[in-house]
């Protein structure tokens, strides 16, 4: 009988290994191990597997690989009406990799959907490591010299993984989102990994498919070359 998950992660670890993923429960949906560490190296290996960590200030950390994944392949990017609407008349300047940290510190902040508090000091610290690495990025939507939207995520050769976005101004996080899409596709990403699916990342495009899947375009795209830092934006973002 196949064992499943959570596994115990031991944080003194050198090889960062993780089970197959193929163990992780069904219930809750996902949660293939329990511990380690936020190191980068330890993020990166648990990336590259389709793995990703979530979990509150009061619990361990714990390492998830649901199925079915949520992913954007960035040819389905879908644009409403208002949506392009905004983004033609520029309601906002958007810029990348310009705020990392305060971007990071608004999507950890409570929100009315109960979402964002899962972004502990330690995954802040982490995430703004990754990104002195080069590895993490944001993308930032701006009113009047004020961030009023963004996201932020982790690119592996071509495959973006989306970790949290938030907005203060109507479309602000949405804008960001399509210039990023718009550039990525570009640069010949493949893949952007949305993890879980909400009607809003459905509403942009996203669907689900099964972990087998999402584990085969990992291997496709993953160890492609990366894109070279710092980041710029230079696709435009209307079609």
């Amino acid at each position: 009988m196949t064992r499943r998950g959570p596994y115990w992660l031991d944080p003194d670890d050198p090889g960062f290994a993780f089970p197959p993923t193929r163990h992780a429960l069904r219930d809750p949906n996902g949660l293939l191990a329990v511990g380690g560490d936020l190191s980068p190296g330890r993020l990166l290996t648990a990336y590259r597997q389709g793995i990703f960590p979530w979990f509150s200030d009061d619990q361990p950390i714990l390492w998830w690989t649901p199925s079915p994944r949520a992913v954007l392949f960035p040819s389905e990017l879908r644009v409403s009406r208002s949506l392009a609407k905004a983004v033609r008349r520029g309601a906002f300047q958007v810029t990348v990799d310009h705020a990392f940290s305060q971007v990071v510190s608004a999507c950890a902040q409570p929100r009315d959907d109960g979402l964002g508090t899962w972004i502990t000091p330690e995954m802040h610290r982490a995430y703004t490591t990754l990104h002195g690495l080069g590895y993490a990025h944001s993308v930032e939507s701006w009113a009047d010299g004020e961030l009023v939207g963004g996201l932020y995520g982790i690119a592996m050769g071509r495959v973006f993984f989306g970790e949290s976005m938030f907005t203060h101004r109507t479309d602000a996080s949405k804008v960001a989102f399509v210039h990023l899409v718009r550039q990525l596709a570009r640069w010949g990403f493949g893949l952007i990994d949305c993890q879980v699916s909400t009607a809003h990342l459905e509403s942009l495009g996203a669907r689900p498919i099964p972990r087998e899947q999402f584990e085969g375009l990992l291997d496709l795209y993953a160890d492609e070359p990366g894109v070279p830092i710092p980041w710029r934006l230079t696709a435009k973002a209307t079609p």
